[in-house]
C-alpha cells in the first residue's frame, strides 16, 4: 500500500510539474527533445554530446540541425527523460523513477559522490528528514575537477567546510527549473550566501555560472538539480575584484580615468570581458596614449568591454551578439572548450563569478568604433584605400580634433591602372574622397552637395534601396569613429567636370545624336545646370541613316523633340541606384515610359543593354545606348518617317496611324527661376561737355556756348527674394504669367536665349508693354548677372542739341529700383 500511495503521489508531482513548466526555456526545450526521440519509446529523450567530452546536452534546433556544439561535431544519444526509468524487456522509458528522500534522491540521479560527502559530514540526517529543500549537486565528475587544494581543505574539515560547502549548495525551498528566473538571486542555506540565477532562452539554466545537467529530479522533501561544478562562495563585486587583482592594473587605471569603476560597483547583472596588462602591453604605443588621454575615448573603450547581461560559459553553445555598455555589439561565442569574441579566442580564464556578474579575462583588448580614429575604421576590404590615404601623406591631415567623413572604395575598384597613375593625381583622386564634415548615413539626403578637403562638390543621390554619392554606391559597413564616419563604396568617386553637352560634344561616339540635338534647338537644354538622366545612343544606332533621311527629320522638328526627348528624364538615376530585380519606370520629358532594371550588374533600358553606364555631368548623368529608343506606343503618321524609324528601329514594331502628328514639347519644360530683388542704382555721370561755335542766325555770326551732360543708370543687385516654377507644362506656364503680371511692370529687358518665350503671345505682351521710359538693351548674362538694365538719362542743359556720350566715371547713388530677373537653372 506504501509503494502504490508514493508511486501515485510521485505521478501527480510530475504531471503537475509537466503542466505549469510549459512556459519555461529548460522544459521546453526538454519536450523538444522528447519528440526527437519519439521513435525510441515512450519518455525517451534525445541528447547532444560533444564528441570527445562528456558534456551532453537537450539541444536546440539549431545546434540539433547542424549537429555541432561550439563548432565541434555532437553525437547523439537517447537516455530516459529526468523521472522516468526503463523496465526490463519493455522499450523506452516506461516506469517513473521511485521517489524518495533528498538523501535517497542524490543516488538516483548518480550523484554518488555528493551522497557521500553528505553523509560523512553529518547532513545526511538533514535532508532526509523534514523540510522542503532544492538541493543543486554536483556531479561527480564536478567533484574531480575541483581544485585540489579546495578539495583536500574540505575532505580534512568535513563537520565545519564540507558542510557549510553543502549548504551553500541548498535553498530552503523547493525550485523547480520553471521556478528559476533569469536574473534572480537566491538566499543558500549557507550564511545567507547569493546563488545567482540565469535562465537562458537556450534552455541552459545555471546557478553560480554552473549548469544544471540533470534537473527536477522531485524528492519527498523537495528537488534535486545536478550540476556540473562545486559553488563557491561569493562576495565581491566587479569592481572589488578588479582594485585587488594584480594582472588587471592597466583595465583599473582606464575604468578610474573613464569614470566606469564606479559602475561595475553598482547592483546589476554585468558580463566584463577583463583585458590583462599583456594585452594593454600588444597595443601601438601611440594609439594607447590616445585613448587614454581622451576621456570620451577612453570611456567608449571600457563600456565596450561591458555587457548589461550576465553571460555564462556554459550558457553559450553558439555565436550571438550582445550588446555592450558603449552602444554597439560584441558577437560572443564558442570554439570547443574556449569562449569567442567576434570569432577570436581570446579568453584566457572565464566564469570569475561575483555578486553583480561574471568576469571573463582576455588577452587582447577590445576597442570600439567610437575609440578609433576614422581612418582605423578600414576593415579588410577597404585596405588599399586607407593604405594609398596612408602613403600619400594625407592621414597626417585627419585632425584628431577635426571631424571628416570617408568614403571608402572597395579594394576592387583601385585596378591595376588606377594603382600606376601619377601619385600627384593618385592623391587628388582620395581627396575626392574625403569630406570636410561628419556625416552619418542617416543625415544624407537626396540632392545634398558634400564638399572635399581637395575642394570638389560631391552630390548625393538617394533612391529606394541605394544612398549614391556621384557615379557610386554605397555597400553596407558604415561606421562612426572618434572623429568622422567612414562609408564604403562599390566603385571609385568620379566627380563630374562638364556638362551633358559638353561630354557629347568631346566623344566622337555621339556626334550624330549631337547633330539632332542641335537641330531641334535641344542643346541648350543639355547645357544649363539641371537635374537630368540622359540615355545616349551612339552613331552605331544611326547606321543606315543618309543625309536626305536626316533632313526628313530635321526638318520636322516637332517629330525630332519627340524622339530625342524619349531620351531624356529629369532627375539623376545612377545605374547601381537601381533595385536589383525588379522593373523601374521612369517618365521620360516626351511624356512616354522608360523601363529600367539591373541584370548582372548591367543597366538594361527597354530590354536593351547600356553599352557604359553612371557617365557622370555637372548636370546629370549619360548612359551610353546603341540603339534609337522609341515609345512603342506611339504613332507615327508620315510614310518618309516610318520608313526611316524601321531602318533605325528593328527591335520593336512602330504603329503607323495615317495623319496622326506629334505633340509639341514646348521649351519650357525645363526650370525657369524668377528672382525677385531690390536693387540700388549706380549712376555713371559723364564730366559736362562745353562747347563753343559761331551760328549763322537771319544771316549773321553769333557765337554760341552749348553745355551737355550725360547720365547712366545701371540697375544691379541683388537682394533676393526666390521663386521657383518646376518643370514643365501648361501649369508652370500659366504660373509663369500670373507672376509676369504682378512683378513686371516696367521692366522691358530681353536676354538672348529667351526666344522661345516670345512664343507665347500673352508673354510677350507682358514683357513689351512696359513703354518706352527704359531703354532696351542685349545681354548674355552668365552665372549671377550683375548688370540687367541700363537707363539713360540725358541732361540738356543749353539750348543746344544733346547727344549720349560713353561713361568715364563712377559714382554711387541714386534710389533703391525693383526688378525682376528671368533665369534658367
Amino acid at each position: 500500500m506504501k509503494s502504490f500511495f508514493l508511486f501515485t503521489f510521485s505521478t501527480f508531482l510530475l504531471s503537475a510539474f509537466e503542466q505549469a513548466a510549459a512556459s519555461a526555456h529548460y522544459d521546453k526545450i526538454l519536450t523538444h527533445s522528447r519528440i526527437r526521440a519519439r521513435d525510441q519509446g515512450p519518455n525517451v529523450c534525445a541528447l547532444q554530446q560533444v564528441m570527445g567530452t562528456k558534456k551532453k546536452y537537450f539541444s536546440t534546433c539549431r545546434n540539433w540541425y547542424q549537429g555541432a556544439i561550439c563548432g565541434k561535431k555532437a553525437t547523439v544519444l537517447y537516455e530516459c527523460c529526468p523521472g522516468y526509468m526503463k523496465m526490463d524487456g519493455m522499450r523506452g522509458c516506461p516506469a517513473v523513477a521511485p521517489i524518495d528522500h533528498v538523501y535517497g534522491t542524490l543516488g538516483i540521479v548518480g550523484a554518488t559522490s555528493t551522497q557521500h560527502y553528505s553523509d560523512i559530514s553529518k547532513l545526511r540526517e538533514e535532508i532526509e528528514g523534514r523540510g522542503s529543500f532544492t538541493f543543486f549537486a554536483p556531479s561527480n565528475e564536478a567533484w574531480e575537477q575541483l581544485n585540489s587544494e579546495i578539495h583536500r581543505n574540505l575532505i580534512d574539515n568535513v563537520n565545519i567546510e564540507l558542510y557549510n560547502a553543502l549548504h551553500h549548495h541548498m535553498v530552503n525551498k523547493r525550485m523547480l527549473t520553471k521556478d528559476l528566473k533569469n536574473g534572480m538571486t537566491l538566499v543558500s542555506m549557507y550564511n545567507d550566501q547569493k546563488l545567482l540565477i540565469n535562465h537562458y532562452p537556450n534552455g541552459v539554466v545555471t546557478v553560480n555560472c554552473a549548469r544544471v545537467i540533470h534537473g527536477n529530479q522531485i524528492a519527498t522533501n523537495g528537488v534535486v538539480h545536478v550540476i556540473d561544478r562545486v559553488l563557491t562562495a561569493v562576495g565581491n563585486t566587479i569592481q572589488d575584484f578588479i582594485e585587488v587583482e594584480d594582472d588587471l592594473s592597466s583595465l583599473r587605471a582606464a575604468a578610474i580615468t573613464s569614470d566606469v569603476l564606479d559602475i561595475l560597483g553598482r547592483p546589476g547583472h554585468y558580463t566584463l570581458f577583463a583585458p590583462t596588462n599583456e594585452a594593454f602591453e600588444r597595443l601601438p604605443r601611440g594609439i594607447l596614449e590616445r585613448i587614454m588621454g581622451d576621456k570620451v575615448a577612453s570611456e567608449a573603450l571600457v563600456k565596450f568591454h561591458i555587457l548589461n547581461t550576465l553571460q555564462c560559459s556554459e550558457a553559450i553553445t553558439g555565436g550571438a551578439v550582445y550588446e555592450t555598455l558603449e552602444g554597439n555589439t560584441v558577437e560572443v561565442g564558442c570554439d570547443g572548450e574556449s569562449l569567442t569574441v567576434n570569432g577570436v579566442k581570446m579568453v584566457k580564464r572565464k566564469d570569475i563569478v561575483t555578486s553583480n556578474g561574471v568576469i571573463h579575462l582576455i588577452d587582447k583588448v577590445l576597442i570600439p568604433d567610437s575609440a578609433k580614429q576614422v581612418i582605423e575604421l578600414g576593415g579588410d576590404q577597404q585596405t588599399t584605400f586607407t593604405d594609398l590615404v596612408a602613403q600619400l601623406g594625407l592621414a597626417s591631415s585627419l585632425r584628431p580634433e577635426g571631424q571628416y567623413t570617408l568614403l571608402a572604395p572597395l579594394n576592387g575598384a583601385f585596378s591595376d591602372d588606377t594603382l600606376r597613375m601619377d601619385q600627384r593625381l593618385l592623391k587628388k583622386i582620395l581627396q575626392n574622397h574625403i569630406i570636410k564634415v561628419k556625416v552619418g548615413l542617416n543625415e544624407l539626403y537626396n540632392g545634398q552637395e558634400l564638399e572635399t578637403i581637395g575642394g570638389k562638390l560631391l552630390r548625393v543621390f538617394v533612391y529606394r534601396t541605394a544612398v549614391c554619392i556621384e557615379n557610386s554606391c554605397m555597400v553596407r559597413g558604415s561606421k562612426e569613429g572618434r572623429n568622422g564616419f567612414i562609408h564604403i563604396f562599390r566603385q571609385i568617386i568620379n566627380p563630374a567636370e562638364k556638362t551633358l553637352h559638353e561630354m557629347l560634344r568631346n566623344d566622337k561616339r555621339f556626334s550624330v545624336f549631337l547633330s539632332l540635338v542641335k537641330a531641334a534647338d535641344l542643346d541648350d537644354v543639355l547645357s544649363r545646370p539641371g537635374q537630368w538622366t540622359l540615355f545616349v545612343p551612339t552613331n552605331d544606332a544611326f547606321k543606315g541613316l543618309t543625309d536626305d533621311d536626316k533632313d526628313i527629320l530635321i526638318r520636322d522638328k516637332n517629330a525630332l523633340r519627340n524622339i530625342l526627348l524619349y531620351h531624356l528624364t529629369q532627375g539623376v538615376f545612377i545605374a547601381s541606384g537601381f533595385e536589383p530585380g525588379v522593373t523601374n519606370i521612369l517618365k521620360t520629358i516626351q511624356g512616354g515610359k522608360l523601363y529600367l532594371k539591373t541584370v548582372n550588374d548591367t543597366l538594361v533600358v527597354n530590354e536593351l543593354k547600356s553599352r557604359e553606364s553612371d557617365l557622370m555631368a555637372t548636370n546629370g548623368v549619360i548612359h551610353v545606348i546603341d540603339k534609337l529608343l522609341y515609345p512603342a506606343d506611339l504613332p507615327v503618321g508620315n510614310d518618309q518617317l516610318l520608313t526611316i524609324l524601321k531602318k533605325l528601329i528593328k527591335y520593336i514594331q512602330i504603329k503607323f496611324v495615317r495623319d496622326s502628328t506629334f505633340k509639341e514639347i514646348p521649351l519650357t519644360f525645363y526650370k525657369i527661376n524668377i528672382i525677385e530683388s531690390n536693387v540700388q542704382p549706380i549712376i555713371r555721370k559723364e564730366e559736362p561737355i562745353i562747347k563753343t561755335y559761331t551760328k549763322i542766325i537771319d544771316g549773321r555770326p553769333v557765337e554760341v556756348t552749348e553745355k551737355k551732360v550725360t547720365e547712366e543708370r545701371i540697375i544691379q543687385g541683388p537682394e533676393i527674394k526666390y521663386t521657383r516654377i518646376t518643370a514643365g507644362g501648361s501649369d508652370n506656364e500659366e504660373k509663369l504669367k500670373k507672376l509676369l503680371e504682378e512683378e513686371v511692370t516696367k521692366v522691358t529687358k530681353f536676354i538672348e536665349g529667351d526666344g522661345h518665350l516670345l512664343e507665347d503671345e500673352e508673354i510677350k505682351r507682358l514683357l513689351q508693354g512696359a513703354g518706352t521710359e527704359y531703354t532696351k538693351v542685349t545681354k548674355v548674362i552668365e552665372g549671377e548677372p550683375q548688370i540687367i538694365e541700363r537707363e539713360i538719362k540725358k541732361v540738356h542743359l543749353e539750348e543746344a542739341p544733346v547727344r549720349k556720350v560713353q561713361p568715364t566715371k563712377r559714382t554711387q547713388g541714386g534710389t533703391a529700383r525693383r526688378r525682376t530677373r528671368l533665369a534658367y537653372s
